[in-house]
């Protein structure tokens, strides 16, 4: 598990087929998970200036894999005693989203980011949101994206400074919300003979529940 704050922006040293090599002040050991631009990923070898980790296929699939050059967000696995700052994440990635616009505010910046409609269900109005590995607030739920304003803080510590339109970024949507949508589907299948989407009202009631 892991919170959605950024431990350390680590150096990518090389990155070939399944292994990712990098170069940081962060010592794990080896079989440590560590969410690299949010996708948790086994520690596999141990350097002098960094670790590597390995990205099974299925990972590679569902992450943007061409993110994995120059810096990248790294966050090691939280303890139980840890205390939450984020919200609870488990480096599963649901989708890849693109940044499609970006807009300076008075004290935060704006990212319009698009999404696939199948995680769309799994938006709410100030809801929790993963976008690289970040934990965020949404602000504002659009037919076909999220609206996020990242204050300075976040801005400073994280690479959203160097996000373009046209980037493709990795997302992980609430964990709470994707049980919930789980059950609700699941019981509707069961006295339905069938499976049935859940909609866009119960997805808002349900981000209400918590």
């Amino acid at each position: 598990m892991f919170n959605g704050l950024i431990r350390e922006i680590a150096q990518v040293a090389s990155y070939s087929q399944n292994t990712l090599r990098l170069k940081a002040a962060y010592r794990p050991n080896l079989g440590d998970s560590v969410a690299v631009n949010g996708a948790c990923l086994s520690v596999t070898q141990l350097h002098s200036d960094g670790f590597s980790v390995e990205l099974s296929a299925e990972t590679r699939a569902h992450v943007a894999t061409e993110n994995l050059r120059g810096r990248v967000h790294i966050e090691p696995a939280m303890r139980l005693a840890d205390r939450v700052d984020g919200h609870l994440l488990q480096g599963h990635i649901d989708a890849i989203g693109e940044v499609v616009r970006i807009e300076r505010r008075e004290n935060g910046v704006d990212f319009y980011i698009n999404l696939p409609s199948s995680v769309m269900p799994l938006m709410a109005n100030k809801g929790s949101i993963a976008v690289e590995g970040v934990s965020l607030t949404i602000n504002e739920v659009l037919p076909t994206g999220v609206r996020l304003t990242i204050i300075p803080i976040t801005f400073r510590e994280s690479l959203f400074g160097e996000f373009e339109p046209g980037r493709r970024v990795n997302v992980e949507s609430d964990l709470l919300a994707r049980y919930v949508a789980r059950q609700l589907e699941f019981g509707r299948s069961t006295q339905n003979g069938g499976k049935s989407e859940i909609s866009w009202d119960e997805s808002q009631h349900i981000a209400s529940l918590y």
